[in-house]
C-alpha cells in the first residue's frame, strides 16, 4: 500500500468515526484531521472539497461491507437456507455492535443524499453491491425470481438494521426474534 493510500484510508476512516460522532453538520476537514490526529491541512490536501471527501468516505464504507459480507460465505455462494439466516443475522448484529459507529456514518450519508445528487449517486453505486448480494442470498434460498425481489429484500434488510441500531431496547429484535424474522422474510421468496 503506498503512503497516499494508506493517508487517504487513515482520512476516510476518520470521516466515518466523525460523521457517527458529529454528524453531517460535524463533518469538517478540520474535524478529520483532528479525529485521525494528523497535521492540520492534510484531509483537505488529499480532498480538497467536501463532496471529495463524502465520496471517498462512502467508497470506504462500501469496501468495508464488501469485505465483510465476503468472510460470510453463505452470503455470497451456496449456502443452505440456515445457513443464509445464520449469516445474514449474524451480520446484522455485527454491524450494530463492533460495526455500529460505520453503519451510523452510512445512514448519516443516506439522509443528506436527497439534497446531494452526487452523494446520491456515489451511495447508489455503493448499494448496487448490496443488492446484488441480495439478489445472491435470495437465489441461493431457491427463489423462483431473485432479481426481481433483490431490492425489496435488501431494503427489508436495511429498515431491520436501522430498527437495531436506533429503537430503544425493548424494541430491538433478540437474536431469536431475529433469525425467525430473516426466516420468515426469506420464505415469503421462495417455495
Amino acid at each position: 500500500m503506498t503512503r497516499t493510500t494508506h493517508r487517504r484510508r487513515l482520512l476516510t476512516d476518520a470521516a466515518i468515526s466523525t460523521l457517527a460522532r458529529s454528524g453531517m453538520r460535524g463533518l469538517t476537514h478540520r474535524a478529520v484531521d483532528q479525529t485521525a490526529e494528523v497535521p492540520a491541512g492534510s484531509c483537505s490536501y488529499y480532498f480538497r472539497t467536501r463532496q471529495e471527501l463524502l465520496r471517498a468516505t462512502v467508497e470506504r464504507l462500501a469496501e468495508l461491507d464488501i469485505t465483510e459480507i465476503d468472510e460470510r460465505p453463505a452470503l455470497t455462494g451456496p449456502a443452505s437456507l440456515d445457513q443464509i439466516v445464520e449469516a445474514t443475522a449474524n451480520l446484522i448484529e455485527h454491524w450494530t455492535t463492533t460495526g455500529r459507529e460505520r453503519m451510523l456514518a452510512r445512514y448519516e450519508l443516506a439522509l443528506e443524499a436527497p439534497r446531494r445528487p452526487e452523494l446520491r449517486a456515489a451511495l447508489h453505486t455503493a448499494g448496487s453491491r448490496h443488492r446484488a448480494v441480495a439478489e445472491n442470498v435470495l437465489a441461493a434460498a431457491g427463489a423462483p425470481d431473485p432479481e426481481a425481489h433483490a431490492n425489496a429484500f435488501a431494503a427489508l434488510l436495511d429498515g431491520i438494521l436501522f430498527n437495531q441500531l436506533t429503537a430503544a431496547a425493548p424494541h430491538r429484535l433478540t437474536p431469536g426474534q431475529l433469525r425467525r424474522t430473516l426466516l420468515g422474510l426469506i420464505r415469503t421468496w421462495t417455495p
